[in-house]
């Protein structure tokens, strides 16, 4: 089953040892790898790339010629980007709301309780 051509896919790794967040987007032939940060040797690039071709993530011809540059046709062109790690400020807007909600409600909470408290001593 053949996928239709404009379909786009992503992918997010995380490289522990060396603590850098890698997403690879492969769209229309094209793979564009951003990586949080240039920790990655011109070989491990190199091993990355193969083994996402040889996973089946990207398409087969990556393994042959894993990078972008110096001659290489289909090669992976990789950037270091770390923008896309960034939440989405609509996502953080909506949870500073909740989080005022949410004190809102346990400072009223609070309030009827002490008050119940205050006047449960009096009585």
């Amino acid at each position: 089953m053949k996928k239709p051509a404009n379909e786009s896919r992503c992918f997010d790794f995380y490289v522990a040892n060396l603590d850098t967040h890698v997403r690879v987007e492969e769209s229309a032939g094209t793979v564009v790898v951003r990586v949080s940060r240039n920790t990655l040797s011109e070989g491990r690039k190199i091993s990355f790339i193969r083994e996402l071709a040889a996973e089946g993530f990207i398409p087969d011809e990556y393994y042959r010629h894993p990078l972008a540059g110096r001659g290489a046709f289909h090669g992976a062109r990789w950037e270091v980007d770390h923008a896309w790690l960034l939440p989405d400020p609509a996502l953080a807007a909506r949870a500073r709301r909740q989080l005022a909600k949410t004190l809102l409600v346990a400072t009223g909470l609070w309030l009827v309780l002490m008050g119940a408290l205050f006047l449960g001593l009096l009585g």
